[in-house]
């Protein structure tokens, strides 16, 4: 019996764990071939080299991102391949079950829960007397009738063989992320959210952890994101994990996510003293600050303390972090959730998300859903579309917020210019993304693309329209970042007034003749003027660059303190190949003073 076990992956770069967990289980009994898709894969392109595979069985692995897409392969399935048994497993499927056996009528069985035991029972069954009714954790057919039978003990994670083994897996491990799990279960019961269904948390040997994570680095994993819900929770065990991933990474980069109002003060400061810039990344949801809502979905937090451990991270410069936001919880309006925003946002993590609130299958909220009036998408992703509280237009505003601070804040085009802006010019950094984004869809820019300089531009343009105190600041600024967004030196600017070539010339003899006047180690390069030349782009700034960039308006005391500085961005001149700007103040005359 020949069984194809397969899932449709938001992207290539992404991997199944789970097929792989399944596999490993069951591959000393049954021939079985791990495939992998994506939802933008054409579905004939799919059927066919499932077809060309000759399965007897196939288990489709479903989560909301690729349920719809994955039933659309089953249809076309069973009509080319009748006598084959379709298995669906995975967290879409393992509530309202059911109902899923009902709306997909090509689906032999689906496995509900934990899938490793309860698919090698079925594996078993079908190849042999096809008993199914001893097999807990599945609903089957019976001829028209449905038959759920009742849940299976969760597995003790121990006893499980690993599944990172698999030497197929060696040529891509480099090219795709790795999903690990040192844990499954959840000590937390927020009601959005799946994990809180299961209580407890289950740990896999620590010795066996590192095992596996040597054996992935040792053949070239690049990227290793772990699925514990709460990586943290377990103080002594995340310290220990920490230091050796600390010790042992050779440039793998690791992805959390971590409850962090529970980090424990020496944990931080560990991190913040020891981890190599750049191996870490934590994924923190803090979700909303609003403490009614916080009540209702049974989310205990504490954000001072989340503050704190952020901040610390933060200023250590070693951890990106990537902190997560829902708009639409209970008791959660359009201003409670412009608070939240500003109240997350003033930490300034690197990227912030802004969600919103999806009713899963299985969770308290979609049970209570009339509680709060809430109606939402039938299908997956099953986002809602109002609430008690917000209604679809405030939904629809916030998506506009969502689109630019997206292409601005979390894509770190623009870092100077938005700090300077939310900072001077709007009443709060939610103002800031919300007018722009309302304007935005105002001129139609959601329906075209965009290149680099397009975001700059589009800036320039809602700025103007807007009406700001210091335009010239906020344009030099913007020269600025324009500058640091390339590797080399650009080819075209954005902007209609260059310096001119008399003015170049006049800069980079002055430049030349008087490096000493140049901020920094500029001097320390003893550049020629051919290198400058080759590596250097040149612009003139209305304003002290340095008081601005220290949080100053760029607005002079008096009319005799207005200074005009010369911004030079350097390319191309260390290992880092990240451009490196310097300044120098010129006299009235043009000329670097005195």
């Amino acid at each position: 019996m020949k069984v194809i076990l397969t899932t449709l992956n938001a992207k290539f770069i992404h991997t199944s764990l789970a097929i792989r967990l399944l596999k490993a289980y069951s591959e000393h009994e049954f021939d079985i071939e791990l495939t992998e898709y994506t939802i933008k894969d054409p579905v004939m392109n799919i059927v066919s080299d499932l077809f060309q595979r000759r399965p007897d069985v196939i288990g489709f692995s479903c989560y909301i991102w690729n349920i719809e897409e994955t039933l659309r392969v089953i249809d076309i399935v069973r009509k080319v391949m009748p006598e084959v048994k379709i298995i669906l497993g995975g967290p879409e499927v393992s509530y309202d079950t059911g109902i899923w056996m009902d709306r997909a009528r090509g689906v032999d069985f689906i496995v509900m829960g934990e899938g490793e035991e309860t698919l090698h029972h079925l594996l078993q069954m079908i190849e042999g007397d096809r008993k199914y009714h001893f097999v807990y954790g599945i609903a089957y057919r019976k001829g028209d009738e449905v038959i759920i039978n009742p849940p299976r003990p969760k597995s003790d994670l121990n006893l499980l063989p690993t599944p990172h083994r698999f030497q197929e897996d060696i040529s891509n491990l480099g090219k795709r992320i790795v999903y690990f799990e040192t844990s499954r279960g959840c000590p937390f019961q927020c009601q959005f959210c799946l994990s809180s269904i299961e209580n407890g948390v289950r740990y896999y040997d620590i010795e066996r952890v590192k095992a596996d994570i040597t054996y992935l680095i040792d053949n070239g994993a690049k990227i290793i994101k772990f699925l514990d819900r709460t990586f943290n929770i377990n103080h002594t065990y995340a310290m220990e994990m920490f230091k050796f991933l600390i010790e042992n990474n050779r440039g793998c980069v690791f992805q959390f996510e971590i409850t962090a109002d529970i980090m424990r003060p020496e944990v931080l400061q560990y991190l913040a003293d020891n981890a190599p810039e750049g191996i870490f990344r934590f994924e923190i949801g803090v979700q909303s600050t609003n403490d009614p809502t916080n009540v209702l979905v049974k989310r205990r937090q504490n954000f001072e303390k989340l503050s704190r451990t952020v901040n610390i991270i933060k200023n250590s410069g070693r951890i990106a972090q990537h902190l997560d936001l829902i708009a639409g919880l209970p008791e959660e309006d359009y201003d409670t959730f412009r608070k939240t925003f500003n109240d997350v946002f003033a930490l300034r993590p690197e990227e912030l998300q802004l969600g919103f609130l999806k009713m899963l299958r299985g969770t308290g909220l979609r049970m209570n859903a009339e509680k709060y009036d809430y109606t939402y998408m039938d299908q997956a992703p099953y986002e809602i579309l109002g609430s008690h509280k917000l209604s679809f237009g405030d939904i629809v505003r916030l998506k506009r917020l969502e689109d630019v601070l997206e292409k601005y804040w979390n894509a770190h085009r623009l870092d100077h210019t938005l700090n300077y802006l939310m900072k001077h010019e709007f009443e709060s950094p939610f103002d800031f993304f919300q007018e722009f984004g309302d304007y935005w869809e105002g001129q139609d820019w959601q329906k075209i693309g965009h290149q680099l300089e397009d975001l700059f531009t589009r800036l320039s343009a809602f700025l103007t329209y807007r009406g700001v105190k210091r335009m010239d600041v906020v344009l030099g600024l913007m020269k600025l970042d324009y500058f640091l967004n390339h590797k080399y030196k650009p080819r075209k600017i954005w902007w209609d007034t260059p310096i001119t070539k008399d003015e170049w010339s006049l800069f980079m003899r002055t430049v030349m003749e008087q490096p000493e006047a140049v901020s920094g180690n500029f001097a320390e390069l003893h550049l020629s003027e051919r290198e400058l030349q080759k590596h250097a782009v040149l612009e003139v700034l209305p304003f002290s660059l340095n008081d601005v960039l220290a949080g100053g308006t760029g607005e002079p005391q008096e009319e005799e303190d207005r200074e005009k500085q010369l911004l030079m961005v350097l390319y191309q001149q260390d290992e880092s190949e990240q451009p490196i700007y310097y300044t120098m103040k010129l006299s009235s005359a043009g000329s670097a003073a005195q």
